[in-house]
């Protein structure tokens, strides 16, 4: 655990206690990704409220937690190097997306993958410590927030959920009952668990038919994420598929430039995010993805175009 304990959670502070749980889940098997979660606590909580006392001192605390482990982790390129860190929280977030998207187009519904919806979100709202979030990203986010609140509620009122993207109006998800038993995000100190409706902002009534997943997702679409230790999946019970590998565009090989290509600052920065992204997937051994990235690093350099 990173630097010492944090004080009771103000309530201005309600919006990113679960962004904070997550971080504490993820201590240990996922720490940078542990670490970005409190960096956006940070950075909201600074907006919110940054001069009240209370707010201040945990603040103060929870800034103690990042340079604590800033320092612990100074080695790792995914804390030193956003556009690393960037495709590492990323592709851990669509990771638990598609465990929770195939458990429940299985028909497999549980608490597990409720959960693995609702954190694959929170996961998303982090990615926007680096920067506005692409469009599929949002989607994702959205459709994810919005499941978890649908699948929760029909097993609450015994009904059975329908699998995959279907047409609903926006559902409210009350994550802490959901987590009855569980601890709240106190970080050493006792701290009673805040009950919190929270409402799928903005989901639209139309059907999901169209919902987006990148193809080559960010890993094997049958690998559980790592969610909390009550999950009853392990990965001796699933075994991993075959992946489908994209075909290497043949014109790569035999590129030649028409005169002399000239490659602007952003070129260079947008081939080293797809190489860095290339990297990142390989850790989760989805080889689809790396590929992909790894030929759009090569034709933009090679033609200047992607």
């Amino acid at each position: 655990m990173a630097a010492a304990a944090l004080p009771a959670l103000p309530p201005q502070f309600k919006s990113i206690q679960h962004h904070l749980r997550t971080a504490q889940e993820l201590d240990k098997r996922e720490p940078v990704v542990s670490y970005y979660c409190r960096l956006y606590a940070m950075q909201t909580g600074m907006k919110i409220d940054s001069k009240t006392p209370e707010c201040r001192k945990f603040l103060s605390k929870l800034m103690d937690q990042l340079e604590a482990m800033k320092k612990q982790f100074g080695d790792n390129e995914a804390i030193t190097q956003e556009i690393v860190g960037s495709a590492h929280v990323e592709n851990y977030a669509l990771k638990m997306f598609l465990y929770a998207d195939n458990e429940d187009r299985a028909g497999h519904f549980h608490k597990n993958m409720i959960k693995s919806f609702y954190t694959a979100s929170l996961l998303i709202d982090v990615l926007t410590v680096f920067g506005d979030l692409s469009e599929e990203n949002a989607q994702h986010r959205k459709y994810a927030r919005w499941k978890a609140a649908y699948i929760h509620n029909c097993l609450k009122n015994g009904e059975t959920p329908q699998p995959g993207p279907i047409g609903m109006e926006g559902e409210s998800f009350d994550v802490e009952r959901e987590e009855a038993g569980s601890s709240s995000v106190h970080s050493g100190t006792t701290q009673a668990a805040t009950s919190s409706t929270y409402e799928a902002n903005n989901i639209p009534t139309s059907n999901y038919t169209g919902i987006h997943i990148p193809p080559g997702a960010h890993a094997p679409a049958n690998t559980p994420a790592e969610v909390p230790h009550n999950t009853g999946v392990t990965s001796n019970t699933i075994q991993p598929t075959p992946q489908n590998i994209p075909l290497v565009d043949p014109s790569l090989y035999t590129a030649q430039s028409a005169g002399e290509v000239h490659l602007t600052p952003e070129d260079f920065a947008r081939a080293q995010k797809y190489c860095k992204y290339a990297g990142s997937a390989l850790q989760y051994e989805d080889v689809s993805t790396a590929v992909q990235n790894l030929q759009k690093a090569l034709k933009l350099l090679t033609t200047g175009r992607e």
